[in-house]
């Protein structure tokens, strides 16, 4: 039923059987002058690269610069994305497990994934390995010449913490690490054990994956 609404398909069979245009639009509720809302939807979709997916990338002034969306929309898209996202982490929540790096990169991913430039995460722990702080210490080009381990360790004294855990994103989506990283990640770890603080992992995240300098055994790695 090509004409059917996708109010009235929901209702009819649910909202497992609606394209990711027709979830939209029921959403959107209404489409602009001389353009229904599914039309609409569709060229807000075509405007990433055809899936919900893409959108995650947009803020609301790339939003308003669809034809159709404005201020309102806008502004409902970006919450439609925060709320996806905070599902995702509440999800990811319940399982959480910082002696397990699958289970600290599947928590943060959704944060860290689709941002435009690098962000270094510092999680801080206690002697349960449980989380205690955690604090975003650089952003943008991270390597071994700009990160200074003093700044990550001082604020690790200032939480009593017994051990750390970086994270950080390649907003490439492709998380292997440069050799750049490699050396950021010895020289932090070193600083660590001057003073005590074990640097348990280093946790690069890409597009929905990630690498682990503990599972991949480069925390000893040379550069």
């Amino acid at each position: 039923m090509e004409s059917e609404r996708p109010y009235e398909k929901c209702e009819r069979l649910g909202a497992g059987n609606l394209s990711d245009a027709e979830l939209l639009a029921v959403l959107l509720r209404t489409g602009t002058r001389g353009e229904n809302v599914l039309e609409l939807c569709r060229r807000i979709l075509e405007a990433g690269d055809g899936s919900l997916e893409s959108l995650h990338s947009f803020t609301r002034e790339a939003f308003q610069k669809i034809r159709g969306v404005g201020r309102v929309k806008s502004i409902q898209l970006t919450c439609l994305l925060e709320l996806s996202r905070r599902i995702a982490k509440a999800d990811a929540r319940r399982g959480l497990n910082f002696s397990a790096p699958s289970s600290v990169a599947q928590y943060y991913m959704e944060d860290m994934r689709h941002l435009g430039q690098e962000l270094m995460k510092l999680l801080m722990l206690n002697t349960k390995s449980m989380l205690i702080g955690e604090k975003d210490i650089y952003k943008g080009t991270v390597n071994a010449s700009l990160v200074n381990p003093r700044e990550i360790f001082v604020e690790a004294l200032k939480r009593d913490a017994v051990s750390v855990i970086l994270l950080h994103n390649h907003p490439s989506g492709d998380p292997r690490p440069s050799r750049e990283d490699i050396l950021t990640t010895q020289r932090i770890r070193r600083a660590g054990e001057l003073i005590g603080i074990e640097l348990l992992d280093h946790i690069i995240i890409g597009n929905n994956c990630y690498i682990s300098f503990l599972e991949e055994n480069l925390m000893y790695a040379k550069g």
